[in-house]
């Protein structure tokens, strides 16, 4: 089984070449199944139910999200309409969506989770308890298990990957827009790697147009940041999985893919 991570996908300019690009990757590396992270997908900051949308269309099979989950009002609401959505299991019990899904299709069934880090971040639930929760739901029903860690902590991610080892088939790590190098096969077969990147402008400021995040960073004031649209490029991991085993067996990434 194969699976496609597609790296944070940044406003317009990430949608549009995700679409572009996602029927070639997908024969390309015989792909299973397509997970994206969403939580940028509405102009750089949160989603909203008509881009999300735009994106299943578009082949993406299911999408998790991070702290910029609830920014577009509308999906305090609108996240219940979409089966295939998981927001962070770390959120207190009543909040509306889901932190892990099981998504079936033929014989294939893939538990995906999502936890949210707690260093830098908002202070919630232990993701590493949280994960732990949901991993032991999904269990019962399939042994491959993708677990999505947004955090933006480098240390509290591969914590993270360390303490699944054995129990997730991959641990995949969002948030920092930055591809990270270090993708691996961990002692018990989990797949891992820190951030598998972002789908948008590759000569921004993690997507946001240069001069208004240096603008920002010297003046110290508010700036109004846009997304950039220059030089965009999808970034991401293909994940094979073991049938029997459900831990992985190949693990690469996707790095400033621009055409297939």
């Amino acid at each position: 089984m194969r699976i496609l991570y597609i790296g944070d996908v940044m406003g317009r300019p990430g949608r549009q070449i995700l679409r572009d690009l996602l029927p070639g990757l997908g024969k390309k590396h015989r792909i299973d199944l397509t997970i994206a992270n969403g939580e940028n997908l509405a102009g750089g900051l949160g989603a909203t139910p008509q881009v999300l949308e735009e994106v299943l269309d578009a082949g993406v099979d299911v999408l998790t999200f991070g702290n910029h989950v609830w920014r577009k009002k509308e999906m305090v609401r609108g996240i219940e309409e979409f089966g295939c959505l998981v927001r962070p299991a770390n959120y207190p019990e009543g909040t509306p969506g889901r932190g892990s899904i099981l998504f079936e299709k033929g014989d294939m069934k893939v538990g995906v989770v999502n936890v949210l880090g707690r260093v830098f971040m908002n202070t919630l639930e232990c993701p590493f308890l949280a994960a732990d929760r949901e991993i032991n739901g999904l269990r019962h029903v399939t042994k491959h298990i993708i677990v999505d860690v947004h955090a933006e902590a480098t240390s509290e991610k591969r914590a993270l990957g360390w303490y699944l080892d054995g129990r997730a088939s991959a641990v995949i790590g969002s948030h920092t827009h930055i591809q990270t190098s270090d993708e691996s096969i961990l002692p018990q077969g989990t797949g891992y790697i820190t951030d598998a990147g972002m789908t948008g402008s590759q000569v921004s400021v993690i997507g946001i147009k240069r001069e208004g995040a240096i603008e920002r960073f010297l003046s110290q004031m508010p700036v109004q940041f846009d997304v950039a649209d220059e030089g965009v490029a999808l970034c991401g991991v293909v994940v094979e999985l073991d049938n029997e085993t459900g831990m992985t067996r190949e693990i690469f990434r996707l790095t400033n893919v621009s055409r297939v």
